[in-house]
């Protein structure tokens, strides 16, 4: 059965990949034609999302096609991440 969600209980969830990483908080959702199209992910500290686009970044719009599961949580495929590499910290 399928089950409903009321969108105003999905403004601050938690986002975590399906690999179980936290990547941020659902802030707000793009919707045309009565359907959900994006979510708008915001950026929080010492969240993959943070890591990948930087702590100056506000956020991302992330396709809802890339999203497999709501509940207590959000889940998002982590295809939809782009592959980053960690940056090293230089010496001065």
């Amino acid at each position: 059965m399928l089950k409903l969600k009321n969108v105003s209980k999905i403004y601050g969830m938690k986002v975590y990949t399906d690999g179980g990483e936290y990547f941020g908080d659902v802030e707000d959702l793009n919707i045309e034609n009565n359907k959900v199209v994006s979510w708008k992910i915001k950026n929080t500290n010492g969240s993959l999302l943070s890591r990948a686009v930087g702590v100056g970044a506000k956020g991302v719009i992330v396709p809802h096609q890339y999203l497999i599961s709501i509940g207590d949580i959000v889940i998002l495929s982590k295809s939809a991440i782009p592959s980053f590499e960690p940056q090293e910290e230089t010496a001065y």
